[in-house]
């Protein structure tokens, strides 16, 4: 196998890993234990359901983990390229990482103020869920930004259809306009959902493109004489 194909193939793997990690700490764990407007309750989910607590916090790590990791190969796939933009997708990605940690580290907090209270440990705990959210709504600025860079090497590049390219241009755009609206715009979640429809979109044609064909033909004939390749395979 082709060195190029098999860093697209683990970019591929890597993304998948983020977008798992994500919905199952994010969008599964966290509204179970999270009551927007009942501090009370927040409080009590994560005190009866401690091991899920702690699961979201692991979860939230292996977010950093594969979005680190993902931005890192991001580069190295479209590193000669497109060297600028593959830095952007780098560096974006490598800033949400980082909010995601500071996440990470309010929801550990949580739960040890919840099982060792400290003063007003309902309110406590609903201030840290709460800067939690807000660290990944103002991240979402990030992971727009990585998105445009991304669609940006498929169309220069050339080595993946450029429908898919427009599609994480645009998708990005939409993400970024999607965080402010979460905030200029009260009850507004709704408009900011459907703004994120074209990202994911995106986001889920890289990651089987990635996965199933790694990048078009020609690209293997363009990457670089000194890079690595696999002794080929017998006829």
């Amino acid at each position: 196998m082709h060195a190029l194909i098999r860093t697209a193939r683990t970019t591929g793997l890597l993304y998948l890993g983020l977008a798992v990690t994500g919905a199952l700490g994010f969008l599964l764990i966290r509204p179970r234990l999270f009551t927007v407007d009942d501090p009370g309750a927040t409080l009590a989910h994560l005190v009866e359901h401690e091991s899920l607590a702690r699961a979201g916090v692991a979860l939230e790590l292996l977010i950093v983990v594969t979005q680190a990791l993902a931005a890192a190969w991001f580069y190295r796939l479209f590193r000669n390229a497109e060297p600028l933009a593959a830095g952007g997708i780098a560096a974006f990605g490598l800033v949400n990482a980082v909010a995601i940690l500071a996440s990470a580290a309010l929801l550990a907090t949580a739960v040890q103020v919840g099982l060792n209270p400290v003063g007003d440990a309902a309110a406590a705990v609903q201030v840290l869920y709460l800067v939690s959210g807000n660290l990944w709504g103002v991240g979402a600025l990030f992971f727009g930004l990585w998105l445009i860079p991304m669609g940006s090497c498929v169309l220069r590049s050339g080595w993946m259809p450029r429908p898919l390219g427009w599609i994480l241009v645009g998708g990005g755009i939409a993400y970024l306009l999607g965080a402010f609206v979460r905030y200029l715009v009260p009850d507004s979640s709704g408009i900011a959902d459907a703004l994120a429809l074209p990202a994911t979109v995106g986001e889920f044609w890289m990651v089987g493109y990635l996965l199933v064909r790694g990048v078009r033909r020609h690209a293997l004939d363009q990457a670089p004489s000194n890079e690595p390749t696999a002794a080929p395979a017998a006829s």
